[in-house]
């Protein structure tokens, strides 16, 4: 099992930067595949970013493309999610999860992940 504790979100203006950190505790953090995950206010909650479990592949919403950037450091179990050019529509609560993946995998679908954070609010005013 593992626990997760994202940070880092809060207001910016459209055009800024953000990075939201995840650190994960519990069972070796390598056994897991990571992903971001959206959910803004009267939507369903979107896939944003994932990442392989031992970082050499990563995958993103064409949403974000450009944009955003996942990584993670194994050695602190912690997975990044650097926001770049923000835009109002990128407002959600965003979510980190943990996917006991095989090695090759990047999950992209919520249903594949079994951790879940509490969420870090991200909001952009224009």
């Amino acid at each position: 099992q593992v626990q997760l504790v994202e940070s880092g979100g809060g207001l910016v203006q459209a055009g800024g930067s953000l990075r939201l950190s995840c650190a994960a505790s519990g069972r070796t953090f390598s056994s897991y595949a990571m992903g971001w995950f959206r959910q803004a206010p009267g939507k369903e909650r979107e896939f944003v970013a994932a990442i392989r479990r031992r970082g050499d592949g990563t995958y993103s919403a064409d949403s974000v493309k450009g944009r955003f950037t996942i990584s993670r450091d194994n050695a602190k179990s912690t997975v990044y999610l650097q926001m770049n050019s923000l835009k109002p529509e990128d407002t959600a609560l965003y979510y980190c999860a943990a996917s006991a993946a095989s090695l090759g995998s990047i999950p992209i679908r919520s249903s594949n992940y079994g951790y879940w954070g509490q969420g870090t609010q991200v909001t952009v005013s224009s």
